[in-house]
């Protein structure tokens, strides 16, 4: 029987730089930070009382279940984590739990912080070798930030989503297209990537966040993406309703229906965090979206949009688009004549 990893608790007097197995913190205990302003974090025994469990054992013991049940997808799939403390010692724990994963994602609302930026280059630090995502910004200084801080990828937008209400409620934003433009050029000059995160409603979407990540430098870094231009494209909505996804097919007035929500919603946050700080708003919406059967025909009918739309252009692969494409400002898209 695998035994649980050692716990990673933070602990320590300020400015502390060692890593040792030590007893864990008590409850007031903070990170504890290096004269560089690193997070840094003290190791202690697995079988040592704690009154600080961040490590969830059953976490661990889930990571490591759904890696033997499914060996083909696990090297493709990201630990994502937020920047608090319980977050780090949880990506620990997963990541040695199933050291196959090979991606980070660090995820927040708002990745403009000096404390998120340390927190990226803390990770760096602990995991030199992963490739690790970083975001959310829409700016290419903050792009560049991340990508100097240790992030390979940088995941852009700030309200385009689906679900998403933050335009609404904070009136902070950008416009996508524009947004992925600017931040593509930044990264693409310091050879990192980016996700273009929100936004898409079809296919077509799909097709001009490529063609505005224009390529600069073609260096992948042993990243099994479509193109050394394309970067990734970020679907939700586009995704929602399907047998893959989580949550009961619901038949409502005789059609069938699954929820769709937010992270930042009332639902998300009331089922992970216990519901919404006195402090904070919702920003995310919880909706109901046709049942729509298996993933696959919809991942195929989006490939199938990409494909055409190089034979349009005359592309004969995705990281030529860019320079068969210009944009052009229009005021509608298609014809609505036969939508209802």
């Amino acid at each position: 029987m695998t035994s649980p990893p050692p716990r990673w608790t933070f602990r320590g007097p300020s400015h502390s730089a060692t890593l040792s197995r030590r007893t864990p913190a008590s409850p007031s205990s903070l990170p504890t930070w290096t004269p560089q302003g690193r997070l840094r974090w003290h190791r202690s025994s697995a079988n040592t009382p704690s009154s600080q469990p961040f490590i969830n054992t059953t976490l661990w013991r889930t990571g490591k279940n759904f890696a033997a049940k499914n060996p083909d997808c696990v090297e493709h799939v990201a630990a994502s984590s937020g920047s608090g403390v319980a977050d780090l010692e949880r990506l620990c724990a997963i990541l040695e739990a199933v050291p196959v994963i090979k991606y980070i994602c660090l995820d927040v609302a708002n990745g403009y912080s000096e404390y998120f930026v340390e927190f990226v280059k803390t990770v760096r630090e602990r995991f030199p070798k992963h490739t690790i995502m970083a975001g959310n910004v829409v700016t290419g200084e903050m792009v560049e930030e991340l990508i100097l801080s240790g992030a390979d990828i940088i995941k852009v937008g700030i309200g385009p989503g689906s679900v998403c209400t933050t335009r609404i409620k904070t009136g902070v934003g950008y416009p996508q297209l524009s947004a992925v433009i600017e931040c593509a050029d930044s990264a693409h000059g310091l050879k990192g990537h980016i996700i273009s995160d929100g936004g898409c409603s079809c296919p077509g979407d799909v097709a001009k966040a490529l063609v505005s990540i224009q390529p600069k430098h073609l260096l992948l870094k042993g990243l099994g993406c479509t193109g050394a231009g394309a970067d990734f494209v970020m679907m939700g909505g586009m995704l929602a309703g399907h047998d893959q996804c989580t949550g009961e097919v619901i038949e409502k007035n005789g059609k069938k229906v699954k929820l769709f929500y937010g992270m930042s919603s009332d639902t998300a946050m009331k089922k992970y965090v216990g519901g919404v700080a006195e402090y904070r708003a919702s920003e995310g919406r919880t909706v109901e979206v046709p049942y729509r059967g298996d993933v696959n025909n919809t991942i195929l009918d989006v490939l199938g949009g990409l494909r055409s739309t190089c034979t349009y252009v005359g592309a004969a692969k995705l990281k030529e688009l860019s320079r068969r494409t210009t944009f052009i400002r229009v005021t509608q898209q298609s014809s609505q004549m036969f939508i209802s």
